[in-house]
This record gives structure tokens, sequence and C-alpha cells, in this order.
């Protein structure tokens, strides 16, 4: 028996020596590769300072390699030299010159996620999903996102032209946009629709965009709320932090809103709702569409999967990556993306986006041109709030905000309007 036991022990420790034996081998293996890579990176430096027609700056040729490797990698990371890392900064502070498009590269096209509502490119018509593909006749087929920022970026007041390419037309479109000063609103609309039924138009999800919103509850609430709808559409989404606290108003604390996961233990992060003063009895409609990206489509996956919302509208961007800035030693940066975004019950945001309950096509414009004069005025349709911090973003007439002109929010009012029928006939 002894003898027997002996021999195990052995024949295990010989397992052990052997799988520990190929981790070392595999572990060699793999630096033998990356020592071979690095030689070929290195003897290419070499070759094109000798060989290359013109002379060339070290500088320039590492930069342009490390700007090839990260956009190697998917659509959000990239490197950053020193100017473009302090342009970043600068992109943070919300007011700027261009457009008001927020940009993404998509199967190797660069492709709108969203327009910014009221600035240049929602009045002269870009739509999410659409590719951009020549800015002022330059293809962007090869070009980076920064590049393409900085392209439509310019004065305020001088022009850019875009060559649209869009899934619905069988030709290409230009567009002729003036550059202005874009400056995000958080929240666009807020007042009572009809029969108690409030309404919330949410564009972004910035610093102070949790107070507004909480000002904005508040003001309907004392104009006889009795239901939301939260329009979440062509909301491209902004701080985490506040999507979540956002999300966390409508769910008991400590509710698991989304979690990342990533390759490092410290990229595995979750998010909880922490709001003591949350609103667990009001019924809920949540609006998305395809111009709906990050941290909209945090709020929206995480209503819809407890069941606290009814999603309305159509499938979202799926932008659901945690991208990391890590600055290097001579002032230039890589952004590094790091995790994926899920939801509670472990959907993937990530290029599969949210899927709506219930389906609603957006109208087309020209339906909505051609059906105006057909429509009966419909009086005020936002009681006065009195806070003046939310009466400059009441529309300044009943032509401004029609929401009898939206299927959509048509749709979401009927639903909450059938909740309420129901309740009264249980």
């Amino acid at each position: 028996m002894r003898k027997k036991i002996v021999i195990t022990v052995l024949f295990a420790a010989l397992i052990f020596v052997g799988v520990q034996r190929g981790f070392t081998e595999n572990k060699k293996k793999n630096n033998d590769e990356l020592y071979r890579q690095v030689g070929a990176f290195s003897d290419t430096l070499a070759i094109i300072h000798k060989e290359y027609v013109d002379d060339t700056k070290t500088k320039d040729l590492i930069y342009g390699a490390l700007k090839g490797m990260l956009a190697s990698l998917d659509a959000h990371s990239q490197f950053m030299d020193p100017q473009t890392y302090e342009e970043l900064k600068v992109d943070t502070q919300g007011k700027f010159g261009g457009l008001g498009v927020e940009i993404t590269i998509r199967d190797g096209l660069l492709t709108v996620i969203t327009p910014i509502e009221d600035t240049p490119a929602w009045r002269a018509g870009i739509k999410a999903n659409d590719r951009i593909v020549k800015i002022d006749d330059v293809l962007t087929r090869e070009m980076s996102l920064t590049d393409a920022v900085k392209k439509m970026r310019g004065k305020p007041g001088s022009s850019v032209n875009l060559t649209i390419l869009r899934d619905t037309e069988k030709k290409l479109l230009d567009f002729k946009i003036t550059r202005d000063i874009i400056k995000i609103i958080d929240i666009k609309y807020t007042g009572i629709l009809e029969s108690g039924i409030g309404y919330i138009r949410l564009a972004e999800f910035r610093e102070n965009t949790l107070a507004e919103f909480n000002t904005a509850l508040t003001a309907l609430s004392k104009q006889g709320m009795r239901a939301l709808i939260l329009d979440l559409r062509n909301n491209p989404g902004g701080l985490l932090d506040t999507a979540v606290k956002i999300t966390g108003k409508f769910l008991e604390p400590d509710k698991l809103i989304a979690y990342t996961k990533g390759r490092q233990k410290n990229q595995d992060l979750e998010f909880f709702s922490d709001s003591k003063n949350s609103d667990l009895g009001l019924p809920l409609v949540i609006l998305i569409n395809e111009g709906s990206a990050s941290g909209s489509e945090i709020v929206a996956g995480a209503l819809q999967d407890y069941k606290r919302a009814i999603v309305i509208g159509n499938k979202s961007f799926g932008k659901g990556s945690v991208q990391t800035v890590i600055p290097l030693g001579d002032g230039s940066a890589l952004r590094l993306t790091t995790a994926h975004y899920f939801t509670p019950s472990g959907k993937i945001i990530q290029d599969k986006g949210v899927t709506p309950d219930i389906i609603v096509e957006e109208n087309k414009l020209q339906d909505i041109q051609a059906n105006k004069a057909q429509i009966e005025a419909t009086g005020e349709i936002f009681d006065k709030i009195q806070d003046s911090q939310q009466a400059d973003r009441l529309p300044p007439n009943k032509d401004a905000f029609n929401y009898k002109l939206d299927a959509q929010l048509m749709r979401a009012v009927d639903t909450l309007k059938a909740i309420e029928i129901y309740k009264q006939v249980k």
C-alpha cells in the first residue's frame, strides 16, 4: 500500500513538473516570438533610415508605427501625439467650433454615431449611421478619428463639405455645413404631455446633468406627473457615473446597473444604484434609437433587464467599450480599449446595442413635412416650469416640438395610457 502511495505521489509530481515545464516553454516561445518581431521592427527602421529616398526623422517613423499599431486593434484605440493629447483635454470643455457630430469607425468606415441636436449637422440633416466618405473631397478610408475631427472642426462661420453614404439612399449625398460654436445642453425639453404623462428629453450625460434631472423631476411632480417618458434618442452617452446615478433614480439601492470585464482584474468593475430617494412606482418608458450610445445604452439596458421600464424605438448604436487614457513619458498618450460593458443580465453592449421591447420606426422627415399642414393645432404642449434653469429649454412655440407628429413618442404615450387603464381594470 505504501509503495502504491509513493508511486502515486511520484506520478503526480512528474505531472506537475511536466505542466510547469510546458508553461515555461510556452512563455519562452512567446518571448522568442516577441524578440523576433521587435527585431523585424528595428531592422525595418534601420533600412528606412539608410535606403529611403528622403531623409527621415526617427520620431516621426515611430509615431507613425504606434498610430498604426493602435488603429489595428479597434475603432476606439489610438495613439495620441502630444498635440493630439492636449486637444483631447480641450474636448472635455463642451464648447467648440465644429459641426456637432459624434463619430466612430465601424467596419473600416468613418461613421456618425449621432448628430447633436440643434447643431449645424443636425439642421443639415445628418443622421445616425451615416458613413462619411469624404471631408472636403478628401477620402476618409484611411483617416483616423483624430484627423477626421481636426478636419471637421474650424473657425465658426466657415464651411465644410461632407460626402455621405446612407443605407436608405442609392446615391452619395453631399452636404455643405457651416461650422458654429457647439454648446451642449443636457436636458433639451421637459414638461407634461397629456394625462399626467411627463416627458424629459435628455441629450447627454454630463457633470451637471443629475442636478438638472432632479430639478426636472421635481417640477413635473408638482404638475401632477403620474408616468414618465425618458427620451434618450440621439444621446451619445457622456459620463458613466452620471448615467449610473440617473438609472438609480428608478431602482432600489444596491442594484447592479452595469459591469465591465477586461483581461486584468483591476478592469473588472461593478456599478450599483445608490439613490435613497428612488421612485419605484412611477410607470416608465425609455425611448432609444440608433443614435443612442454608451451611457444611454447602460440606462436603457439596466432598466429593461429589471423590467423597470418599457423600451421603445429602434435598436441602439452598440458603443459599450471602456477606453483608458495612458500618458507616456514624452507627452504623448495611448487611448486603449481595456474592457467591455455588460448589462446586469450579462448582455454585451459593444456592437450589439439594446433591442427595444417594442420596435417603432422613426418618422421620415418628408412624411412629417407633408402631413404637418393637415394636423390640427394642439395648443401648448408644455406647462410653464417656474424654475429659470428649465424655462429656457422649453420650445418657443407649439411648432418647435409637436409630440403628436412623433410616431415613437406617441407609441410611448399610448403605452403609458394602457398601463393606467389596466391598473383601473384590475
